[in-house]
């Protein structure tokens, strides 16, 4: 499938100008980290342009199917754009009902049909998609028009460093064959794994009481799911997918490296890596204090603004 030359794709993934267009491709009812990282983009127009929030699939308690999570998340994202007060200003999507079983079947979905759409209609500059969870609708879409992946750059959070035992993470377990395609397809793809990188990016319920409850309702929205879910002494959580945004807000945040792409096993081990193998990029740390200071401002300035 890989159409897209090294030299193309180093170029792509060079520093960006500003402000980049995306794509915010999320599991929004999973956990909480979500639905920072959507106010985060929203709150950054100098950084960012978000076209399009599309619902990923996910499966876990209380979501038995991949449909039931994607749903779930489609009205979170709507429930968080209405605290925010700009319902219907930036449209939303419904994703993915089944994850991927066989490259040859791609899911199709109102997701993948707008990205497709918004990727062949982009000009020179690319359309960014930020994954931050299952990459079905992302892979779909590839595996749909794969011309595309001359179009867009792919920021996808999941999975671990190649040098940690198991790739084995959330995003990554609720749909191996879409990670597996992010990886091997040849797109541009910027990876954030998750552990020693995205989980540095953390915060207690204190930081949360001080900078983000009585910021507006979204705000205070923000503060309640986070003490919902951080509770007990001596808890701290890390907020991972916004570590996608910062990396677009400010690349010295999120120090990356160009390597040869990893590749994943069908048992959930990393394999062997062939020579000539394509090239891509991967986060290796993350600045929490920059980033959520960043987010602190923009979060206040924002609030008091409306």
């Amino acid at each position: 499938m890989i159409i897209v030359s090294d030299e193309f794709r180093i170029e792509r993934l060079r520093r960006a100008e500003k402000p980049v267009r995306i794509v915010l491709d999320t599991d929004a009812k999973n956990e909480i980290d979500d639905q920072f990282a959507i106010v985060y983009a929203l709150f950054s127009p100098a950084d960012i342009t978000v076209e399009a929030i599309n619902a990923a699939p996910f499966t876990k308690t209380g979501y038995p199917n991949p449909a039931l999570g994607m749903e779930a998340s489609y009205q979170e994202i709507l429930k968080v754009l209405d605290k925010m007060n700009i319902t219907g200003k930036v449209p939303v999507f419904r994703g993915a009902k089944s994850i991927l079983t066989d490259p040859a079947a791609p899911v199709r979905s109102e997701a993948t049909d707008n990205l497709t759409r918004l990727a062949t209609e982009s000009n020179d500059d690319p359309l960014y998609v930020i994954g931050i969870g299952a990459a079905t609708n992302i892979a779909s879409a590839i595996l749909l028009k794969p011309q595309i992946m001359k179009r867009i750059v792919v920021i996808w959070l999941g999975s671990h460093p190649e040098y940690w035992d198991t790739p084995k993470e959330f995003n990554l377990q609720n749909d191996p064959m879409a990670a597996m395609i992010l990886l091997d397809s040849g797109v541009p793809l910027v990876h954030i794994p998750c552990k020693n990188v995205a989980e540095h990016l953390r915060t207690v319920p204190a930081e949360i009481e001080q900078y983000v409850s009585g910021r507006g309702t979204v705000g205070d929205y923000l503060a309640d799911i986070f003490g919902n879910w951080v509770t007990g002494k001596a808890r701290s959580k890390p907020l991972w997918d916004m570590t996608t945004i910062a990396y677009l807000v400010n690349p010295e945040w999120v120090p990356s490296k160009l390597s040869q792409a990893p590749k994943i096993n069908n048992d959930m081990t990393w394999g062997t890596i062939e020579k000539g193998r394509h090239l891509y990029r991967v986060a290796t740390d993350v600045k929490r204090d920059p980033i959520f200071l960043d987010f602190f401002e923009k979060l206040e300035g924002n609030t008091l603004a409306r």
